[in-house]
């Protein structure tokens, strides 16, 4: 079982802590049966903070920002090389500022593999990766 302080800084690393804090009893809060009181954004914090506890050798992030705002994602990036630090990380996603510093990005386009490299690498090749990343930053912007 996790000590209060491992389950404060994986709250923390997650973008989760100060709204724990907020809610009536902070850590001690029940949240219920799939925390059915919680945002989307919210409950996506909590399952990193959750995927964190333990200090797992191998974690899999699996769409971890689809659900979140743009100050949560905002945390969570900044964050994001200390949560990766010393594991193994294997990280899906289709929001590519969530994989930009990954050592390594493979480009799947229907399942097949089509391009792989770092991001300075496929942006120059200016292939699938490049296109996506042009049709987000157009998007945000």
């Amino acid at each position: 079982e996790a000590s209060l302080e491992e389950i404060v800084e994986a709250a923390q690393l997650a973008g989760a802590d100060e709204f724990i804090k907020r809610m009536p009893m902070g850590y001690e809060t029940q949240i219920g049966e799939g925390g059915g009181m919680l945002s989307g954004g919210q409950r996506q914090r909590l399952a990193i903070a959750r995927a964190l506890l333990g200090n797992p050798r191998l974690l899999i992030l699996d769409e971890a920002t689809s659900h979140l705002d743009a100050e949560s994602e905002r945390i969570i990036q900044n964050n994001l090389k200390k949560i990766l630090q010393g594991r193994t990380s294997v990280i899906i996603a289709h929001r590519l500022s969530t994989v930009r510093h990954a050592d390594l990005i493979l480009v799947l386009d229907r399942g097949v593999l089509v391009e792989s490299g770092t991001h300075e690498e496929l942006i120059t090749k200016k292939g699938h990766y490049f296109y996506l990343n042009q049709q987000q930053l157009a998007q945000t912007n």
